[in-house]
């Protein structure tokens, strides 16, 4: 009778807080988000920006209390190296995790091209902080598991045809990567100047990611009559940028591009020869010149977290600020859904509203009808500075 007595007093409560203890750390098991992207892929600082920016995004989400009653957001990482076929076994990989409800893509339109059947099949939210191709949303899935805060192509094409336009350019050559998402922007253009007749596509050059010689193709543009380049490019920029350069000043045409090399370290590959074209490109955010409280809140936690110097010296900022604002909308929708039940995230990703973003503020960044987060509006032309920062430019 004793022993039970000390075991009552004693034990029991022991083994009652061990298992409230158990109960309380059980609820607070991480809610993860899966990031797979070109993380490995030669001169690439896309998947990284990507990563910084949702890790910061996180941050912020814990520092407040995490998500479904203070479970904290976690990272789980894969590197697809640019190829889609390695991009499908990461998915299969990160769907297997149990309380992972999303996935963030990087930069490359094919890897989302080809990742479509499988994450529809798995029912995987895909979210998108970078890659451009109108299809990889306008997929034809119902319903759709893909979400994008980015730019696409039928908003950049038309606004690199309206800078070419205003700098006098009526004939324009279209120089684009051999892909979905050169094809993609191949009909942006074909679209864009249906409508607008007075500007005249006089001829296209496909190159593929192994080309070293882009002499022919410029050559051919030139003598068709192509008063700018319009160029849809990764990293291969640098190298049309080194071979107009190279040639006599009265040769050298201007050149709008799409904004591929951005993601990567092209104005240290393109080197003094950057200086010596007339180079411009679409973007959608800079950190250079933002005055609000949430650019120099990311911006410090930038500096703290991952030693970047200043605003100059960071790397593919776009890609951080897409990735920090599309984080913080799926945090929002996991509340929304509260569970991690992917279908559930998915369809409360179209209900989040009235987010104030670091891009903007977003009244509902997704609706039924529309996974894109941006807008044609958010679209502008910038260049290089000659210390590498990329500035906005405004179009006379």
């Amino acid at each position: 009778m004793f022993l039970i007595r000390l075991v009552s007093r004693f034990l029991l409560p022991f083994l009652l807080l061990l298992a409230t203890t158990m109960a309380v750390a059980a609820e607070k098991k991480p809610v993860y988000v899966g990031l797979d992207a070109e993380l490995a892929y030669a001169s690439s600082t896309s998947g990284q920006a990507i990563r910084m920016g949702m890790l910061i995004a996180m941050e912020e989400v814990n520092q407040a209390g995490g998500v479904l009653g203070g479970r904290p957001l976690q990272l789980i990482e894969r590197d697809n190296k640019g190829l889609p076929a390695r991009a499908l076994e990461n998915l299969k990989e990160l769907a297997a995790q149990p309380d992972l409800v999303a996935v963030f893509g990087g930069r490359f339109s094919p890897v989302f091209l080809e990742s479509l059947p499988l994450i529809h099949a798995l029912k995987l939210p895909l979210l998108d902080p970078w890659a451009a191709a109108d299809a990889i949303v306008d997929n034809g899935y119902a319903p759709n598991y893909v979400f994008r805060l980015s730019l696409r192509d039928s908003w950049a094409m038309p606004t690199m045809l309206r800078h070419a336009a205003k700098k006098g350019a009526k004939q324009v050559g279209l120089l684009l990567i051999n892909t979905g998402w050169g094809r993609s922007n191949r009909a942006a253009a074909e679209a864009y100047v249906a409508l607008h007749p007075e500007i005249k596509i006089v001829g296209t050059q496909w190159f593929n990611w192994a080309d070293t010689n882009f002499l022919d193709k410029y050559t051919a543009l030139k003598q068709a009559g192509a008063q700018t380049i319009v160029l849809v490019a990764n990293s291969e920029a640098r190298l049309l940028v080194r071979t107009v350069a190279a040639l006599p000043k009265a040769e050298r045409l201007p050149i709008v591009s799409h904004w591929g090399m951005s993601g990567g370290t092209f104005f240290e590959e393109a080197g003094p020869a950057l200086q010596e074209v007339d180079f411009a490109l679409v973007q959608t955010y800079s950190f250079f010149g933002a005055k609000g409280p949430k650019a120099r809140q990311v911006l410090a936690a930038a500096q703290k977290m991952f030693g970047v110097r200043d605003v100059r010296s960071l790397a593919s900022p776009v890609g951080l600020a897409h990735a920090y604002d599309l984080t913080h909308i799926l945090a929002r929708a996991i509340a929304r859904a509260g569970s991690t039940e992917r279908a559930a995230v998915r369809a409360a990703l179209e209900q989040v509203r009235n987010y104030d973003g670091l891009i903007k503020r977003y009244p509902q960044p997704f609706t039924p009808a529309r996974h894109e987060a941006l807008s044609l509006e958010d679209v502008y032309i910038a260049r290089y500075a000659p210390d590498g920062v990329i500035v906005r430019i405004v179009d006379r």
